[in-house]
């Protein structure tokens, strides 16, 4: 049971039928769309392994010339120790420890993704109210919704800020940042606290 009245991953004041979640509903609501569209994001990049590929599928060469090179970085991504179905089996275990979930580590990538993101999802309202580490989880899930989206719509990634803590170090952030941490002084910024720090100046040219 969470003894703050804040959700732990965005800062938010929690209302009153929040109150004792880790996750207000908002946050919760997000996690569930990103469980939800990730498995479909996954199989798609098949059609961007290949370079050149787009999104209407993988490159084709013609018969005189070699095969497209793989792109190695899609290639990892789809391996079973890879930064999606390795986190997600992760947390499908950790969940499992504490009663909420049951892995299951047979089948294709793509099967077991599926299964990881719908056991994960269904049981997503009881961990948002008992499981104390649930906004790490949806942190992870984010990262991993983030990481194909961008991959499989060619979105490019946020663009960075540099803003200034009062101790005159900078930040580098984006708009959707959840929050940060100074390296020089240790201050605590939540998502809302850092956008309102000061633009840091940009230096003149050597």
């Amino acid at each position: 049971m969470n003894d703050l009245d804040t959700c732990l991953r965005c800062t938010r004041d929690l209302r009153d039928h929040e109150l004792g979640r880790y996750l207000c509903s908002p946050c919760e609501d997000r996690t569930a769309l990103h469980l939800g569209a990730i498995p479909g994001l996954f199989e798609r990049l098949g059609d961007h392994l290949h370079r050149g590929s787009g999104g209407n599928g993988p490159a084709v060469s013609g018969s005189k010339s070699a095969p497209a090179p793989l792109r190695i970085g899609i290639l990892d991504l789809q391996t079973e120790r890879g930064p999606v179905l390795g986190p997600l089996e992760t947390w499908v275990r950790d969940w499992e420890e504490a009663g909420y979930a049951e892995v299951n580590e047979a089948g294709a990538a793509i099967d077991r993704v599926t299964h990881a993101c719908r056991t994960l999802r269904f049981n997503l309202s009881r961990a948002v109210a008992q499981h104390p580490a649930i906004d790490e989880c949806a942190d992870e899930v984010a990262s991993i919704w983030r990481t194909l989206t961008r991959i499989t719509t060619g979105e490019t990634a946020p663009r960075k800020i540099a803003v200034t803590c009062p101790c005159q170090q900078t930040l580098r952030i984006t708009l959707d940042t959840r929050g940060e941490t100074c390296p020089r002084c240790g201050a605590e910024y939540g998502h809302s606290e850092v956008l309102r720090l000061p633009l840091a100046e940009r230096r003149a040219a050597a």
